[in-house]
């Protein structure tokens, strides 16, 4: 693959020329030199590695430009869901190809699906205990999704896009303040089961991955998978589906521990070891990633485009199911 790092100190001092070796992607390198200026600022605010420019031009600009031919085809802004674990990237991808449309002078609204989450109140009033944390499916308001992704594709003159407060009752969360935007060009909707497809009951008969391994984990799981049925309608509004895959899902728990640490070390509250074992495998019991994810990346039905994401969290690979 071509490394355009040493061309970057030219082209940001003004000498378009520098992109000539880049001539065989004349598309490709105009949408490079109309984003490089906000790029930079972008992994300078982040303290993102040079590398990144490779990332740039070997993945984030193709997938631009794949959803920009997509957007010319219909008068209605392109939404896109992107699904991805905890340290895939989702938020990095997101404001990137934000930043990217913007070059163009296209507008975007970009979302979690835990902006969605219910509220403290009424995740409290839940009947069923099994949802210890919010996350799985049965804790978000798909009916404030729905609404907000039809008033966006509607292109209303405003439209509220909600978002969800973390920190707030000792970091269980409630709904913060929303975010009002007119009309856009892209709708970017992210969350770590955006697209999964609930599976056929027989799924659950033969022998299942860890940790569901009790009968109990077996019922849980049944449970979840039925509650996928609610989201399906959220899932028909997604004109394009981008799965972020960890082919060694187990990487989750290496990547939480990792930052976990890291706050503890700054003197902050964390989880210990132990406690983010039962953190992710919890969700692990409610949507295995061999469950839920793999069929995803096989199906170019339902999938558009796979990102694979290496061990160190960088994008490796960009294809079509």
């Amino acid at each position: 693959m071509t490394s355009i790092q040493p061309l970057i100190t030219d082209l940001l001092a003004g000498n378009p020329s520098a992109l000539a070796p880049l001539a065989a992607e004349p598309d490709r390198q105009k949408l490079l030199q109309d984003c490089a200026p906000a790029f930079q600022k972008f992994t300078l605010d982040r303290h993102l590695p040079a590398a990144c420019w490779d990332t740039l031009w070997q993945i984030w600009l193709p997938l631009a430009q794949a959803l920009l031919e997509a957007r010319s085809q219909t008068p209605n802004p392109l939404t896109v869901g992107f699904l991805g674990g905890q340290g895939t990237g989702k938020t990095t991808l997101t404001q990137v190809l934000a930043l990217i449309f913007a070059s163009q002078d296209l507008r975007t609204a970009s979302f979690s699906l835990d902006d969605l989450y219910l509220t403290y109140a009424q995740r409290q009033a839940l009947s069923d205990r099994r949802l210890i944390w919010r996350g799985p499916p049965g804790t978000h308001d798909i009916g404030l999704g729905l609404r907000t992704l039809r008033a966006l594709k509607a292109k209303l003159p405003q439209v509220e896009i909600p978002w969800f407060d973390k920190s707030l009752h000792g970091g269980q969360g409630d709904p913060g303040p929303s975010k009002t935007t007119g009309p856009v060009d892209f709708v970017l909707f992210e969350g770590w089961f955006v697209g999964a497809r609930p599976l056929s009951p027989v799924a659950f008969e033969s022998p299942l991955p860890e940790p569901i391994v009790t009968a109990a984990d077996r019922a849980f799981a049944r449970a979840m998978n039925l509650r996928l049925h609610d989201y399906l309608p959220l899932w028909e509004l997604l004109d394009r589906l981008v799965v972020l895959h960890v082919p060694d899902y187990s990487l989750s728990k290496t990547w939480r521990k990792q930052a976990e640490h890291e706050l503890i070390n700054q003197g902050k509250t964390g989880m210990d070891d132990e406690q983010i074992d039962r953190f992710v495998e919890y969700f692990w019991k409610a949507l295995h990633p061999q469950l839920f994810i793999e069929p995803l990346v096989r199906e170019p039905h339902w999938t558009d485009w796979v990102l694979e994401i290496g061990p160190d969290h960088q994008p490796k690979r960009l294809y079509q199911p």
